[in-house]
């Protein structure tokens, strides 16, 4: 793995440069898939011992800075993003995946600005209000009330005291962009 590393040349577009510290794009996202599957496989086993708790999704960044969101059914506590943190920092360390050690972890749960991306994620947040964006960047809000493999099932209430009407909406995942959790104070 190594030798992947320390590339000559940069090509961007039809333009090729040369450059000692500059990787080509294209090497380093193979590279990238590579280590996020690497990654990903070492935290599957230890997310293993806690079935509570779930990967929502590994970046990394050509600074090597991998950045990871874990969830739990439960809630995911600083505590439990700690415990992960040192023991998959070991592990890659251990497995050597960067030259001299050269990276940084973060792992956290997502932030209440963080789209939803995955179905343990929806059905967490049932009876909550979300706002949809579509495709084509409309949007609608409403409380979510249902989630299956396919779609999900929101409720939205227009108008106020006896003029409200209250409409649900089925909406296939094939055509949300992303879905955000509304916080209501």
């Amino acid at each position: 793995m190594d030798d992947i590393y320390p590339f000559t040349y940069i090509c961007i577009g039809n333009e090729t440069t040369e450059g000692n510290e500059n990787r080509s794009l294209l090497l380093f996202y193979m590279a990238n898939e590579t280590i996020i599957a690497e990654v990903e496989g070492m935290l599957n086993d230890l997310l293993a011992a806690q079935p509570g708790d779930f990967l929502v999704s590994i970046k990394v960044k050509p600074t090597n800075n991998i950045k990871i969101f874990l969830d739990s059914d439960e809630g995911m506590s600083i505590e439990k993003c700690v415990r992960y943190n040192r023991k998959l920092y070991a592990l890659i360390e251990e497995k050597a995946l960067f030259p001299e050690g050269n990276f940084s972890l973060e792992i956290s749960s997502p932030g209440v600005d963080e789209p939803l991306k995955n179905s343990r994620q929806y059905n967490k947040n049932i009876g909550r209000k979300v706002l949809v964006t579509f495709n084509d960047d409309t949007e609608k809000e409403g409380k979510l009330l249902q989630v299956t493999d396919t779609d999900i099932l929101i409720e939205q209430t227009t108008g106020k005291g006896k003029k409200a009407e209250t409409n649900q909406f089925l909406i296939p995942f094939e055509n949300i962009k992303k879905t955000i959790v509304q916080v209501q104070f």
